[in-house]
């Protein structure tokens, strides 16, 4: 009889054995998961700075277009 409650505690051992491995391989590919959506959220937030720089040149850029178009225009007006 001790050696049935024996076989059973063993397959329940080995149960837990199997369910922790499984466990630990989850918990490696959720940290490379993890990882990689950081290294993805650290591209777009430099991404994300580049677009505000070029769009902040791209509105002097176009400013300075204004300003002379107009300056144009008035030479055009006093002639």
């Amino acid at each position: 009889m001790s050696f049935e409650v024996f076989e059973k505690l063993e397959a329940k051992v080995q149960q837990a054995i199997d369910t922790i491995t499984l466990l630990q391989m989850e918990i490696e590919e959720l940290k490379e998961q993890n990882n990689t959506l950081k290294h993805e959220v650290h591209q777009s937030a430099g991404n994300s700075e580049n677009l505000v720089r070029e769009n902040q040149h791209l509105r002097e850029e176009q400013h300075v277009w204004q300003e002379r178009l107009r300056a144009l225009l008035g030479k055009m007006e006093e002639v």
